[in-house]
C-alpha cells in the first residue's frame, strides 16, 4: 500500500492518504460539479491530517450527511467525510490535492449525482 501526501494550496492544510489509487470519480452534482474535484473514496482510517486539522472548516448541504472539508485559507477542497452504505466511516480524498499522481493515468469514472 503506497502513503500519498496532499495538501491545500496554500499548504495551510496538509494530509497523508494510505492506499493504490484504482481510479477516480467525477461527479456532477451541484457541490462536485462547482469544485471540480476528482475523488477517491478510501477508509476515514487511512486518512491522517498532518497539519492544519484545527484550520479545517466544514459544509453540508441537503441531507448533511457528508462533511466537505476545506481550508478557510486558500478555499481548496482537499477531502470529504461520511460513512458508506453499510455504516463505515470513508473519506473521498480530491486526487487533485495530491502532491504525487499524474492525473492523466488515473481511469476516471463519471456519476451522475445531478440525478440523485
Amino acid at each position: 500500500m503506497t502513503t500519498h501526501q496532499g495538501s491545500c494550496h496554500c499548504g495551510r492544510v496538509a494530509f497523508e492518504v494510505d492506499g493504490d489509487i484504482d481510479s477516480g470519480l467525477s461527479c456532477n452534482c451541484s457541490m462536485c460539479q462547482r469544485k471540480g474535484s476528482l475523488l477517491w473514496f478510501v477508509p476515514r482510517a487511512q486518512l491522517r491530517v498532518t497539519a492544519g486539522e484545527d484550520a479545517l472548516a466544514t459544509y453540508t448541504f441537503n441531507r448533511h450527511v457528508i462533511r466537505h472539508r476545506f481550508c478557510p485559507t486558500c478555499g481548496i477542497h482537499p477531502f470529504g467525510e461520511g460513512t458508506d452504505p453499510k455504516g463505515n466511516a470513508i473519506a473521498a480524498i480530491n486526487l487533485r490535492c495530491l502532491t504525487d499522481i499524474e492525473l492523466d493515468t488515473v481511469p476516471v469514472h463519471h456519476y451522475d449525482g445531478r440525478s440523485k
